[in-house]
Parts: C-alpha cells; sequence; structure tokens
C-alpha cells in the first residue's frame, strides 16, 4: 500500500458517549482527501466527520464522527 497511517474512528453516540467503532491503516491519498469531505461512508451507513487528531503517543489519527440519520 506503500506509506499509510493507522486512523480510528470514533464514533460520538447521542449520549454524548465516545465508541471505537473502526481502526485500519489508510493511504496517505485517503487521508489527504479528508480535506475535501465532510461525510464517510462505513459498514453501508453515512458518517459526519467532526473533527481529527494525530495521537503522537499511539501514532494514531483519530476521526471523530457521528451517524447520520437516513431519511
Amino acid at each position: 500500500m506503500g506509506n499509510s497511517i493507522t486512523v480510528r474512528l470514533i464514533e460520538k453516540l447521542s449520549n454524548g458517549e465516545l465508541k471505537t467503532v473502526d481502526e485500519r491503516g489508510w493511504s496517505m491519498e485517503m487521508v489527504e482527501a479528508l480535506h475535501h469531505i465532510n461525510y464517510i461512508t462505513f459498514n453501508e451507513r453515512q458518517y459526519e466527520t467532526l473533527e481529527g487528531r494525530l495521537n503522537i503517543d499511539q501514532q494514531v489519527m483519530e476521526l471523530l464522527i457521528i451517524a447520520v440519520q437516513n431519511e
């Protein structure tokens, strides 16, 4: 896959709780695409991306997401 980074998806639940829902390697192209998107699809559900942070201690990028209600 070339250069990659581990990305952890953390869902913010309606009660405010944070839940890790996925952790895997992303290509640098996928990480760069985050500059241009507001939503991601994961496990056939759509999520809005809220913010991200780089966890230096664990060498992982954490992405905070919330589920979008399908109409």
